[in-house]
């Protein structure tokens, strides 16, 4: 039996003239919004557009399906409506833009700056955000902010991670899971303090829910942070945040890193 592989198929192709061509970027559009700032419902489809100024552009209903807007300036664009998806928006200025209903699928949004930029009717659920600054605490649910400060964690962004667990514990007060994430990372910032007040109240939550194997993680975050304090001020030596931070509170973090709510 003939084995056509991608390569033999590609080239028969092209020997009968049969190759579909790719699809070019619309040069007229290009120009139109670089010389006017004004786009609307325009094809832009992988554009090259890094570092462009595209500050006040009007580009309601575009399609910047996989353009690349990295480091771009769109302080206070109208993007309403408009296709993101795939698109790479690294490091853009978004500060004020108006991204209501914008489709954004696995848009890279990492070190974007997002002040008071208008997410109304837009999902942040399939987009990279990691360091991505200014997200207003209505643009996502209390697991989807919870989820982007164990995404910081892991990459030891410990504030970064922090501001998403606050937005998350603003929505909902009574997220175990926040807290003891949020009292992980102020333990690697050496706020030993804030770490128990956080991991107690997790503790709390976790005992109303009947949440046994994460009343007992929480609980134990404590108890080593309060033995590591009592050894301290006995002047038996200091163990090392490094030892806590390896032992239960790295439990406490892999619990949570496995879905562990």
């Amino acid at each position: 039996m003939l084995k056509i592989t991608s390569i033999s198929l590609t080239t028969l192709l092209t020997s009968f003239g049969l190759f579909l061509p790719v699809k070019a970027e619309n040069l007229a559009h290009l120009t139109q919004l670089l010389s006017t700032k004004q786009c609307q419902l325009c094809d832009l489809t992988g554009s090259g557009l890094v570092m462009a100024n595209l500050s006040g552009a009007s580009l309601i209903g575009a399609n910047l399906a996989g353009a690349n807007l990295s480091q771009a300036n769109l302080a206070g664009a109208d993007l309403r409506g408009a296709n993101l998806s795939g698109a790479s928006l690294y490091g853009a200025n978004l500060t004020g833009a108006n991204l209501s209903s914008a489709i954004i699928n696995g848009t890279d949004l990492r070190e974007a700056y997002l002040t008071n930029a208008n997410l109304t009717g837009t999902s942040l659920q399939q987009a990279y955000v990691q360091g991505a600054k200014g997200i207003s605490q209505n643009a996502g649910t209390p697991e989807l902010f919870y989820g982007w400060g164990l995404i910081e964690t892991k990459e030891g962004n410990y504030r970064e991670a922090i501001d998403h667990h606050n937005k998350a514990l603003i929505l909902n007060p009574e997220f175990a899971p926040a807290y003891l994430a949020r009292g992980y990372a102020l333990l690697r910032l050496g706020n030993e303090q804030g770490a128990m007040l956080n991991a107690k109240m997790a503790s709390q939550l976790y005992e109303k829910e009947e949440n046994g194997q994460g009343q007992e993680l929480a609980d134990s975050f404590v108890h080593n942070i309060e033995a590591m304090q009592e050894a301290r001020r006995k002047g038996r030596g200091n163990p090392g945040l490094d030892n806590v931070v390896r032992g239960v509170a790295s439990l406490a973090l892999q619990f949570l890193l496995k879905g562990g709510i």
